[in-house]
C-alpha cells in the first residue's frame, strides 16, 4: 500500500535554483527547485551520510557541499565519484499552489 501525500510548502516558498529542508514522518526531506520543476530528495548524500541542504543546485542536479558528489534531482542517481550509490527521490504533485510528497 502506498503512504499518501502530505502538503509539505508553498510552491513560493521554494524560489528557482533553491532548496526548502521539511520534515515528512521523521525523514528530512528537501525540495529542489530546478529546471521549472520541484523535486525531493532525502537530504542526505549517499557517499559520506552528509546533510545536502546547503548543496549547489543546477540544470537539474544538486551536489554534496562536503565532497562535491552530484546527484540527479529526478532519478536520485549519483553522476560522479566519490558517490556512486544513488539518494531516495520521493514522488511530489502540486496541489492548489501547496508542494505535496508521498513518504
Amino acid at each position: 500500500m502506498s503512504e499518501a501525500f502530505t502538503r509539505v510548502a508553498m510552491v513560493s516558498d521554494v524560489a528557482p535554483g533553491t532548496s526548502k529542508l521539511v520534515t515528512v514522518n521523521g525523514k528530512e526531506i528537501l525540495l529542489c527547485n530546478s529546471k521549472d520543476k520541484i523535486t525531493a530528495i532525502i537530504n542526505r548524500c549517499s557517499h559520506a551520510d552528509e546533510k545536502l541542504e546547503c548543496g549547489r543546485i543546477r540544470n537539474g542536479w544538486i551536489s554534496c557541499p562536503v565532497h562535491g558528489a552530484r546527484f540527479s534531482l529526478e532519478t536520485g542517481q549519483a553522476m560522479n565519484h566519490p558517490a556512486t550509490l544513488p539518494i531516495q527521490t520521493f514522488p511530489t504533485r502540486i496541489v492548489d499552489d501547496w508542494v505535496e510528497v508521498q513518504v
